[in-house]
């Protein structure tokens, strides 16, 4: 059993009288694609954003790669070695796409334009770039690129520190068929070289086929934990999805 690299223990997050995530407690082990999944309004998104520093929890535990992460912030996490994307692919429009992957280094972005992109920096963005088919496009400004390459950039731009875990939030989400097996072949690409991650992914069919294990949310609380065959056949699951 892979030891867990992400431990979350009672993650709680109110918003006036609403709950969105309570007492939710689940764990991602090393070299996993763990799915986290719910139906809309289950807290996906606002676990992310509590886990990433991106929201301030009003309890739980957070523990990272062994150690507690008493005040999550997103820079210092990126720093260890967690990193993440967002439903709506965050990009700088007007630099270019390498710019964009030096950026991602959690130095101020605005240092570029004072300086030229250092060359192992450009030699690192132009191999995931290649990686991610996106190369030929290297100095094009990134505000040109389509919705789907905006999010191949940014799926890219968070593995130029070489990360332990990434979240992906919402991948695959308003991409075309062609887009979407290129991201899942990436992700089992780079899974098997090691990468640990942590998906929230509303396509079914793809974390069924693609994550194990699957925690499922319901009203900001896991409902279920386990490898798809499992979840798919659960009963409680079937319930929170189709509210029957």
């Amino acid at each position: 059993m892979s030891s867990a690299l992400l431990e979350i223990d009672g993650l709680t997050k109110r918003f006036g009288g609403v709950t969105a995530v309570d007492g939710c407690s689940f764990s991602v082990p090393a070299g996993t694609v763990t799915a986290l999944v719910g139906p809309n309004g289950s807290g996906k998104t606002t676990a992310f954003n509590l886990i990433t520093g991106y929201m301030r929890p009003d309890a739980g535990r957070i523990r990272f790669a062994g150690a507690s992460v008493s005040r999550p912030d997103p820079t210092r996490l990126a720093r260890r070695g967690l990193t993440r994307t967002f439903q709506q692919a965050r990009i700088f429009p007007d630099l270019t796409l390498v710019q964009n992957m030096v950026a991602a280094l959690q130095q101020p972005w605005h240092a570029l334009l004072r300086r030229a992109v250092r060359s192992h920096e450009q030699a690192r963005a132009l191999e995931l770039l290649e990686e991610f088919g996106l190369a030929r496009l290297s100095e094009e400004r990134a505000g040109n690129l389509s919705y789907g390459q905006k999010k191949l950039l940014e799926f890219a731009a968070v593995l130029m520190a070489d990360p332990q875990l990434v979240l992906l939030d919402e991948p695959t989400a308003g991409v075309n068929p062609v887009l979407v097996e290129q991201i899942e072949r990436r992700i089992r690409e780079l899974n098997e070289r090691g990468l640990t991650f942590l998906v929230v992914e509303h396509n079914m069919n793809l974390v069924m086929r693609l994550c194990d294990p699957i925690v499922v949310l319901d009203h900001g609380t896991k409902l279920a934990e386990g490898p798809p065959t499992a979840v798919r056949n659960d009963p409680r699951v079937l319930d929170a999805y189709l509210g029957g």
